[in-house]
């Protein structure tokens, strides 16, 4: 007599678990290729910022001063990637905003102003001549403005060639500072603690950031305060106090933070002038 086999094969229990082993790899994986993509993003924003900097200072050599921010405030009103001066010596300038090239060295946006890729040759731009990072946002850059006690009154040293030939040197830059934190809070020429300083006072002549990943989703000072990114906040606020510490996610006492800065110091910059014979 013959018996029938047994049938063999999974139970729904065993099929249960192995669909669950399946997804949890996948899970893994996916996250695993997202933080590798994340990084890399990350090291390639960190490049361009790097290679700006290294712009700035090749075109500081060949000019003999830094130069001003480019200028945006819409696709109707911008510098192109541009330098952005103001057509008088002093003070501020509206409407009255100019790319030609200004011996005074007034700039129109010390502050809250953009690489001027177009200027220094920055090659990575979106369509309006921007230089822009991984994630198609425009590059920030920023440069000293308030006058040293070195110089006369109203006198702009770092953006003028010629000034910069009379008063270089002896002269350090007064008003950008890196904080490590926005609370305190910080103002806008202090970073109010010596331990909150990521640089000394009289040290930064130049900053070249990027807005990170997230700035989509607060593209303002007081967007970026609503969501608690207090950091990212002080970055966007148009004063002369910035902040840098590593990256933080939303759960950290000032909220999420993915901007990138790289400065340029005032004693590196001088001494790539004197080396080149731009200075003294």
């Amino acid at each position: 007599m013959r018996t029938r086999a047994r049938a063999t094969g999974f139970t729904l229990t065993e099929l249960a678990i192995v669909t669950m082993i399946v997804a949890l790899l996948l899970a893994s994986l996916m996250y695993t290729l997202s933080a590798q993509t994340e990084q890399r993003n990350m090291d390639d924003t960190r490049r361009r910022l790097e290679q700006a900097r290294d712009l700035v200072l090749g075109f500081a050599l060949a000019n003999g001063r830094l130069p001003c921010p480019a200028r945006y405030v819409s696709s109707a009103n911008n510098s192109s990637g541009l330098e952005s001066f103001c057509s008088a010596a002093t003070g501020t300038c509206v409407n009255t905003e100019t790319t030609t090239v200004q011996s005074h060295g007034n700039c129109s946006n010390y502050y809250d102003g953009y690489l001027p890729a177009s200027t220094i040759g920055f090659q990575t731009t979106d369509s309006n001549s921007f230089a822009v990072d991984i994630w198609g946002n425009r590059i920030r850059y920023v440069v000293t403005k308030t006058t040293p006690t070195c110089a006369p009154a109203n006198t702009l040293v770092f953006t003028s060639a010629a000034n910069l030939k009379t008063y270089g040197i002896t002269c350090q830059p007064p008003d950008l500072l890196v904080c490590r934190s926005a609370s305190g809070p910080i103002t806008s020429a202090s970073c109010i603690t010596t331990a909150n300083q990521a640089t000394s006072a009289g040290l930064v002549a130049a900053i070249v950031f990027s807005t990170g990943k997230n700035f989509n989703s607060a593209q303002t000072s007081a967007a970026a305060t609503v969501l608690g990114r207090i950091d990212e906040a002080a970055n966007l606020d148009g004063d002369a106090s910035f902040v840098y510490h590593p990256l933080s996610g939303s759960e950290a006492a000032n909220g999420e933070f993915d901007d990138q800065l790289v400065w340029i110091t005032s004693g590196e910059l001088y001494g790539r002038l004197v080396s080149a014979g731009v200075l003294p």
